[in-house]
């Protein structure tokens, strides 16, 4: 069985309903490209250090993993927190922070964060779900080795190409289920790792046209990454986004 790992950094935190920890395999290949294009990425820092990654879906609300924002099943404190946005080069982004208290968290693994207003591109929401064989295009600031991830977080925003399989794919055991909330995806180009939790999943199209079809969760550094799917959870976002706070 392909054993549940979420991709975190820095310490383990809470893990999603029925997840495992394991150690990356020696074998794991990263791979994947520098990214030319990707405005609406942002990266979580923690205590001033690389942690997750998010997507801005509004001016002023970051998307990223629920399971991001905890440490040893406790909230990491919102003045902890930071995001780099509006650079590939996360060393030259602009500093935003949550608004405290302003997150929501949804059933599945994506959490709702308010951030003061941002002058960046934003994402737009699938309305349709992934289907079985489509390429999708993931991006973040993680790790580039298996070693010590916390060691080689990428400075500059990466990207690999997967290829969504069937939920009941057995080497998406532990990801993914029929009817359930995420989708499992293969390796094409590269495989997401430790920093990239949070992080956008995009269908491949022109720059401006692609759509946020997921937020990475997990992966077993070798061959099989999940998702959650962002169409399933689209009447949570929009409300959340529209709701007065």
């Amino acid at each position: 069985m392909v054993r549940r790992v979420r991709v975190l950094l820095l310490s383990v935190l809470l893990l999603v309903a029925g997840s495992v920890v394991s150690a990356a395999p020696a074998s794991a290949v990263i791979g994947g490209s520098k990214s030319t294009y990707g405005p609406w990425a942002v990266r979580m820092l923690v205590d001033g250090k690389p942690a997750c990654t998010g997507t801005a879906v509004s001016s002023e609300w970051i998307l990223s993993a629920s399971h991001c924002f905890y440490e040893q099943a406790q909230p990491v404190a919102d003045k902890r927190i930071s995001f780099r946005v509006g650079s590939l080069d996360m060393r030259k982004g602009t500093t935003v922070r949550p608004v405290p208290g302003k997150r929501v968290g949804s059933t599945a693994d994506m959490m709702l964060i308010k951030v003061a207003p941002m002058k960046v591109r934003t994402a737009r929401l699938a309305t349709a779900g992934v289907h079985v064989g489509q390429i999708v295009r993931q991006y973040g600031w993680g790790a580039t080795c298996t070693e010590d991830e916390n060691a080689c977080q990428s400075p500059v925003l990466k990207q690999s190409d997967l290829r969504v399989v069937r939920p009941d794919d057995p080497r998406c055991e532990g990801y993914t289920a029929p009817g359930g909330p995420d989708f499992c995806m293969e390796k094409v180009s590269g495989i997401p790792a430790g920093g990239d939790s949070g992080g956008p999943v995009m269908s491949i199209a022109p720059s401006g046209a692609e759509t946020l079809l997921g937020v990475f969760s997990g992966s077993d550094r070798e061959t099989v990454a999940q998702a959650g799917e962002v169409s399933q959870q689209l009447a949570w976002i929009r409300s959340v986004i529209r709701r007065q706070y």
